[in-house]
């Protein structure tokens, strides 16, 4: 065998174990979910998002690995937030909030976007739930009999209720869409809405629960979102302490003290976001999966605060409770 014989079948044979490693590289490839929330950690959005993904045989550092990015509850963190994923060449971005999916949308049109969104075609995130288009699809929350429900709520423990305040984020794209949706549902039922809008990142919360009462509010809404939920505690206390009857959207804040909840079952939802990260990861594309809309909704009733106000619950409402916190 000549010397040049003998180079060229050394060469031949490093050409192809490059190649072979290469391949196999490939196919073990760990897929990576970038995670953007403008809210904190710990959150229920992460919980069960996890939880979904178990679900599905996808374990954080097994065989998937998720890169966080949380804005804790200031929204001019979440551009950069999101360029950071999109610089990371992430597979996926999973985006559980209104603001967290149009700020990811922003800066890639390349990237799929998996995002949670109270009205995803109202906010124009999406051009319709069937044909989302683009790189972005995922769950909307926002269900318009939701409004409705929760004032005929309200109208059955304060009968003679005729004013009700709704503490809403000014900031928030969805959250005025559903301040919108409170609106047209109390004037049908001939009830007068105070607007109570709140901005970030500290909300001035005592003197806004004042005017409320002075103004002659007999109940509270609140409409969710980032800011509203990290300060369910204050509202809470706030609501027991001005003596306000209240209905909030998530049991979060009847689990610390809120009177009630009705709404959308987010643990679900969040769970269920974990199921489109699984068929994008597999070859889906965003634009031909629909998006879908809440299946499980759940009202939590916490008698002890009902007690601490000296308010009574109907029977026909509390036999109606999927949780009652005694």
């Amino acid at each position: 065998m000549t010397r040049k014989t003998l180079i060229r079948l050394l060469a031949t044979f490093l050409l192809t174990t490059v190649s072979l490693v290469e391949a196999q590289q490939k196919r073990t490839k760990m897929p990576r979910v970038g995670f953007l929330l403008d809210g904190s950690e710990p959150s229920l959005h992460k919980e069960a998002f996890l939880d979904g993904m178990h679900q599905l045989g996808y374990v954080d550092g097994k065989n998937v690995a998720i890169e966080y990015r949380w804005a804790e509850g200031r929204y001019e963190r979440l551009p950069d937030l999101a360029a950071d994923l999109v610089g990371l060449n992430v597979d996926v971005i999973v985006a559980l909030s209104t603001v967290a999916a149009r700020r990811a949308k922003d800066v890639t049109k390349a990237i799929p976007i998996i995002m949670v969104s109270g009205d995803p075609v109202e906010t124009g995130l999406v051009v319709s739930l069937a044909r989302p288009g683009g790189n972005i699809t995922g769950l909307a929350t926002f269900s318009p009999e939701l409004s409705t429900k929760r004032l005929e709520v309200i109208k059955e423990i304060v009968p003679k209720v005729q004013r009700v305040a709704v503490l809403w984020d000014l900031d928030g794209p969805a959250s005025a869409v559903a301040f919108r949706e409170i609106t047209l549902a109390a004037d049908a039922m001939g009830l007068k809405v105070q607007s109570l809008g709140v901005r970030g990142p500290t909300p001035i919360l005592e003197a806004t629960f004042k005017d409320a009462k002075k103004e002659g509010a007999a109940a509270l809404l609140t409409v969710g979102g980032p800011l509203i939920r990290q300060h369910r505690r204050q509202i809470v206390g706030l609501a027991v302490k001005n003596q306000l009857p209240a209905i909030y959207d998530s049991r979060e804040f009847a689990e610390v003290g809120g009177l009630m909840s009705y709404g959308t079952n987010l643990a679900d939802i969040f769970r269920r976001a974990a199921v489109f990260v699984d068929k994008i990861l597999k070859g889906a594309k965003p634009a031909e999966l629909p998006v879908e809309q809440p299946t499980k909704f759940e009202f939590v009733i916490n008698l002890k605060t009902a007690r601490q106000i000296g308010l009574t619950i109907p029977p026909n409402v509390l036999a109606r409770a999927d949780k009652v916190i005694r």
